[in-house]
């Protein structure tokens, strides 16, 4: 069966996964990290793609991202794409691909998910034991959001600004987010959505999304169709 296109709407946020191939290392060291980083500034940037979030793992990094238009997402992420493995591959002497076929990504609706993604994302290293708490990764947008760095890469959604009148009450309830973690839940449904490419959200979310769109949003019941016997 052919994979279905990969949906991108402006406006909405999307979660995005890149993987290693054969979930190989996309980072070596500090400074293969401080490379990504610096592309993805340049080219969200260019391409005018918000970024919410982001966590870069050994392997696979995530992003919260909010593009301003239907091709932002993938032509910024083609171009980071393009450039990084040519940067890693030259500094590395290594050949061929890095990445494990196409990033996936899929839209979250706001009000019930965006602040659960960014929490997910944040964990991520918690949950893969790299550290005991969320903020003693240097690798993610969770320091700044708590108010311990300040990171040129993130432009904070409304929602977020929306949990306090000021900054230290915002980083406050957002850190009290993080350490009450998310729900087993929650957990399944960001990461099966986000490497299904499935809209995640409300029915009346899917809905009102699935009018702009001709792609299926949610998957089709198993099985063969339901065909009418003959009379």
């Amino acid at each position: 069966m052919a994979r279905q296109p990969r949906l991108t709407v402006a406006a909405y946020p999307h979660h995005v996964i890149q993987r290693g191939n054969d979930r190989q290392a996309i980072v070596r060291d500090d400074a293969d990290r401080e490379r990504l980083l610096a592309l993805w500034h340049e080219h969200a940037k260019t391409f005018k793609v918000a970024i919410h979030a982001y966590v870069i793992m050994d392997n696979h990094f995530h992003l919260l991202v909010t593009p301003e238009t239907g091709q932002a997402l993938p032509q910024m992420m083609q171009a980071v794409g393009r450039a990084y493995v040519r940067y890693f591959n030259l500094r590395h002497q290594r050949t061929g691909t890095l990445w494990e076929g196409r990033y996936r990504s899929n839209l979250i609706e706001s009000e019930r998910y965006l602040l659960a993604c960014m929490v997910y994302i944040d964990l991520n290293p918690v949950r893969a034991g790299m550290v005991v708490q969320a903020g003693d990764f240097k690798w993610s947008s969770h320091r700044h959001c708590i108010g311990q760095v300040s990171d040129k890469l993130v432009t904070s959604h409304a929602l977020f600004w929306g949990l306090g009148n000021t900054p230290f009450a915002r980083e406050a309830a957002y850190s009290e987010l993080v350490q009450s973690g998310l729900a087993q839940s929650q957990k399944e449904q960001l990461t099966h959505s986000a490497l299904s490419g499935w809209a995640l959200g409300s029915k009346a979310f899917v809905d009102d999304l699935q009018q702009s769109t001709r792609r299926r949003l949610l998957p089709g019941k198993a099985g063969r169709p339901f065909k009418k016997p003959a009379i």
